[in-house]
């Protein structure tokens, strides 16, 4: 009797895919890609005329970002292959359609809005 674990095997296979892996990076949530969106169109600016700062950590060096998906990528060939994925298409769909929803959103759903407390009554 005895052997290997088999959840050591199962525990590498599970995370050796692209999809699990990609969950350890950080990236911004829709509200605040949202926010940079709107703050971009107020002033009247496009997504990717963006000058960015140059940043030896980054793939790149920073230059090649996708605001949208909150991303950055090694090359403009491969950040114009993202462009015509499935996954950024439906980023974009997803950004342009209403506002995320907020806290306080959340709040007004829960019952725990501004409080109602009737008429104000004038005090003589």
């Amino acid at each position: 009797m005895g052997g290997k674990c088999p959840h050591r095997k199962v525990k590498k296979r599970r995370l050796s895919h692209k999809t699990a892996r990609r969950g350890k990076f950080l990236v911004k949530a829709d509200d605040a890609v949202y926010d940079e969106l709107v703050k971009l169109a107020d002033a009247g600016k496009d997504a990717d005329a963006t000058q960015l700062p140059v940043d030896e950590d980054l793939p790149g060096m920073g230059q090649f970002y996708c605001l949208h998906c909150d991303r950055y990528f090694a090359s403009d060939s491969v950040k114009e292959e993202h462009y015509r994925s499935k996954r950024h298409k439906k980023r974009i769909k997803q950004m342009s359609g209403p506002a995320p929803h907020t806290q306080l959103d959340a709040d007004l759903a829960a019952g725990m809005g501004m409080p109602d407390n009737g008429l104000k009554l004038m005090s003589m």
